[in-house]
């Protein structure tokens, strides 16, 4: 049964698609400024979820990794520092708050952060339809001529379809796991977004892992070489990247400054090769950078090794893998050592692509709403400051963005960082144009 409603006159002010932490925080801005609203006032709302319940990468929930950002960047904090669905009330509720505070941290476990937005969104459960995979985004044209409206359609977990309409879309619907071309996924073979499950999978079957492969020089490809290492107690573990070393990340103040909400109107508002120059500069506070804690962790665990005279730890730098087969017994990897072009073929139980990310083609979803939306001269999606796309007329319909948008917002889109602040952008965007659209077509 769909929790929300749907049917010819169900009109909605705006329906997500995703329901990770961006649509999540958009979802309790609207139902905070629902809660003090008249009824005149309040923004119809949905969201959909392909899941069957709340889940923000779980598959890299290591039971000792902690967040890379500030917990007061949650999903209200910034926005709200007096909201009630904040991490501080989150640890109230949960009887931990002054346990937590004794930690002398600002960075929490991920798996107790994931916690927290579970949580959360257990709160506003009653706006998300879980289960609920969206198969288009139809343009739908009033009367008067003008696109007012999209209808998206949907398919619950009955396998029944579900059209519902609304004046609004907001799409977050995350990152896609990044391979190299031509890449082949099996059951030695995968992405680290599903490392912790994998794992689990290989210690309860007993299947022996004698020597794992880790690819990418970032954190995760770090944590992933760390828990594989520890996880398999007689596996030889090899890091293989390009890098001389893993890079540690630039998490300085003025450096951190980059992903404060007032860079994003620095960065909208400059010239295409400032906007370049300052993703470019501060590359190493977010991409293929490693924690200086697990940095040094890591280097402790080699050199012990080498005093103890047992190398389980093998750091492949300065190296690709340039092809990989399987076999009935496992994985033969060849490894290319790239100043000599020396090639070593490595027996391997498994391979973890820790390759990380990248953003998902909106044009796949949106379908022929797609065509709407202006792009620029570098074929980027045009977005205003608000989120909302930029369209051709005559479309009043609005699509929101939450992610894809480097290109225009800057390098925090992606990040948990102004997730609490964009979401009162939109919803003051939302109200804005709702607002105006009253103006210009008053009631007859």
């Amino acid at each position: 049964m769909n929790a929300l409603p749907s049917g010819p006159d169900v009109v909605y002010d705006i329906l997500g698609v995703g329901f990770g932490p961006s649509n999540l925080a958009l979802a309790i801005a609207l139902d905070e400024h629902n809660a003090k609203a008249g009824a005149a006032d309040r923004l119809r709302a949905g969201f959909l979820e392909r899941q069957p319940s709340f889940g923000w990468h779980r598959g890299m929930l290591i039971d000792d990794a902690t967040m890379q950002v500030s917990f007061l960047k949650d999903l209200v904090t910034l926005r709200d520092p007096c909201s009630d669905y904040s991490f501080l009330c989150y640890l109230r509720e949960r009887g931990r708050l002054v346990d937590f505070l004794n930690q002398k941290t600002l960075f929490p476990l991920r798996a107790e952060f994931h916690d927290y937005l579970e949580w959360a969104a257990a709160r506003v459960d009653h706006l998300v339809d879980y289960s609920s995979e969206v198969l288009a985004v139809e343009p739908v044209t009033s009367p008067g001529g003008e696109i007012a409206w999209f209808d998206v359609v949907g398919r619950g977990a009955d396998g029944r379809t579900v059209v519902r309409r609304a004046r609004n879309v907001c799409l977050a619907v995350g990152m896609e796991p990044h391979l190299p071309p031509d890449t082949v996924l099996s059951d030695r073979v995968f992405h680290n977004s599903e490392l912790v499950p994998r794992v689990a999978a290989l210690v309860a079957g007993g299947s022996p892992v004698r020597r794992a492969l880790v690819l990418g020089a970032g954190q995760s490809a770090a944590e992933a070489v760390e828990y594989l290492h520890r996880s398999f107690g007689d596996a030889e573990v090899c890091a293989v990247f390009a890098k001389y070393g893993f890079t540690p990340a630039d998490d300085s103040p003025f450096a951190n400054r980059i992903f404060d909400p007032e860079a994003v109107d620095v960065y909208f508002n400059s010239p295409p090769h400032v906007k370049r120059s300052l993703f470019d500069y501060h590359r190493g506070t977010n991409y293929s950078v490693v924690d200086m804690e697990l940095i040094e962790a890591l280097y402790a665990t080699s050199y012990r090794e080498k005093v103890q005279g047992r190398e389980r730890l093998r750091m492949l730098n300065v190296s690709r893998i340039r092809d990989v087969r399987e076999t009935g017994e496992g994985l033969e990897v060849t490894v290319e050592y790239l100043p000599t072009g020396e090639r070593e073929v490595l027996a391997a139980d498994i391979l973890v692509h820790a390759t990380g990310y990248r953003s998902r083609d909106i044009s796949a979803l949106l379908g022929e709403a797609a065509k709407l939306c202006l792009r620029d001269e570098e074929d980027g999606v045009r977005v205003g400051r608000d989120h909302r796309v930029a369209v051709a007329p005559p479309v009043t319909a609005g699509v929101y963005l939450q992610g894809g948008t480097e290109h225009t917002h800057g390098i925090s889109s992606t990040l948990l960082s102004t997730t609490a602040i964009r979401a009162g952008e939109i919803r003051d965007s939302l109200l804005t144009h709702r607002a105006t659209a009253a103006v210009l077509s008053p009631p007859r």
